[in-house]
């Protein structure tokens, strides 16, 4: 799981095109950067997939 913790992988965040803010954590409201690491991580559908595969 630790491969794959980070804001990138996350529900949350999303980029935004055409702003000073280019990545953006709708949940806490503030650019954020694809490697950050926060407590309040769930991650998308996908990455989900692959930390069951390996387990």
């Amino acid at each position: 799981m630790k491969d794959y913790h980070c804001c990138a992988t996350c529900i949350h965040y999303e980029i935004r095109r055409g702003t000073s803010e280019k990545f953006f954590c709708r949940r806490l409201g503030y650019a954020t950067s694809p490697k950050y690491q926060f407590k309040c991580w769930i991650p998308k559908d996908n990455i989900r997939i692959k930390i069951k595969i390996g387990e």
